[in-house]
């Protein structure tokens, strides 16, 4: 498949993103404007799936309408006939996969919500982990446009892994968050800190912060000395990110 040098100037930009620590709802929202732009598309929409309430939640949503979102999360999600179909792919797919796009035009769903904000043809991409959806995008065109190709899928199921990756790990740095906050850290011994667990060096934590080197060096010491530890490795396994 060959790139252009836009879209691998894009690529390399999202991976970098899905490398970085963020919290999940930042790594939707900025992955999803690079998305827009790598698939030439208009619209972009990205849920986390909640199992106890059998609904899609944590809304992100680009040039979207928020109150169209909101009827969507009110209504339009119980009554949607794609999604739950294209839920069960652990692959990218499109809306017209599932359903003729003739046949999805005819639909309550389409006309009252989809074309309101004029999304046309659609991609969803899911991330699974371990048997649970931890978090999607939605990836839309208007009419004027074409579907999405095959090699536009590709490039989607390319980057899958590391956007389950990502969003995998900011939910065990959620979880370690608590037991930084209950060994008493600091706010910036907390960000080195998780920065540290996730392998990054000094230099690039130091970058990251806007601090230097050295009090990168003095916040992880004072994390170790906190959390009575004394390497990283103890230090990722600590906050269970090994």
């Amino acid at each position: 498949m060959y790139l252009s040098g836009t879209q691998t100037r894009l690529m390399s930009q999202i991976m970098q993103v899905l490398a970085e620590p963020h919290q999940e709802h930042e790594i939707r929202q900025q992955v999803g404007e690079l998305i827009m732009q790598l698939m030439q598309a208009q619209f972009y929409a990205s849920f986390v799936w909640n199992p106890d309430c059998n609904a899609f939640m944590d809304t992100v949503q680009i040039n979207m309408d928020p109150s169209n979102i909101a009827d969507y999360e009110a209504y339009f999600q119980f009554n949607d006939p794609i999604t739950p179909s294209m839920q069960r792919y652990q692959v990218a797919v499109r809306a017209s996969d599932v359903l003729p796009q003739q046949a999805l035009m005819k639909t309550e769903f389409f006309n009252d919500f989809l074309a309101k904000d004029g999304l046309h043809w659609g991609v969803n991409l899911y991330a699974w982990h371990r048997g649970h959806n931890i978090g999607d995008m939605r990836i839309w065109r208007d009419k004027r446009r074409e579907n999405f190709t095959d090699d536009e899928m590709r490039l989607l199921d390319m980057i899958l892994p590391a956007f389950t990756a990502s969003l995998s790990r900011a939910r065990t740095t959620d979880k370690a968050s608590n037991v930084v906050v209950n060994n008493n850290l600091s706010p910036r011994e907390m960000q080195v800190a998780q920065s540290a667990s996730m392998g990054l060096g000094d230099k690039e934590i130091a970058r990251q912060l806007g601090i230097s080197p050295a009090t990168v060096r003095t916040h992880l010491d004072n994390a170790f000395k906190k959390l009575g530890i004394n390497n990283r490795s103890v230090l990722a396994r600590t906050l269970g990110l090994h």
